[in-house]
């Protein structure tokens, strides 16, 4: 399905106690399947309930540049999406794109997989 010019990063964030998220999967995440080389997202997936906001995520991230396109996601989110977990999903897409940038730097193995470890909460 994905070639291998593609690698997995996950973004990994907090979200508020009375989400549904926090309450069935206990942290919100985001994966990422991204090309190695232009950093182009080709598929994101996420920990969420409702299949409308799995489909949307996807449709948003989709097509943008992990790397590169930050404040233009940011944006996205703000202007777009209304869901409790709005905070949580820029926190996981700042973990993931973190993770990303230390896989084109070299990084691998523990560093790059780990995911006892927050870069920020969103509580």
């Amino acid at each position: 399905m994905y070639g291998r010019d593609t690698i997995y990063i996950i973004g990994i964030a907090k979200s508020q106690q009375h989400n549904p998220i926090t309450q069935q999967y206990g942290r919100f995440l985001l994966g990422f399947v991204v090309n190695k080389d232009s950093g182009i997202i080709e598929s994101c997936g996420s920990t969420v309930v409702m299949k409308s906001t799995y489909d949307f995520l996807d449709d948003l991230f989709r097509g943008l540049n992990i790397d590169t396109d930050g404040e233009r996601i940011r944006s996205e989110l703000e202007n777009r999406y209304f869901g409790a977990s709005q905070k949580a999903i820029m926190v996981a897409f700042r973990d993931a794109q973190r993770r990303f940038r230390l896989f084109k730097k070299g990084v691998r193995g523990d560093v790059l997989t780990r995911q006892d470890e927050l870069s920020a909460s969103s509580n």
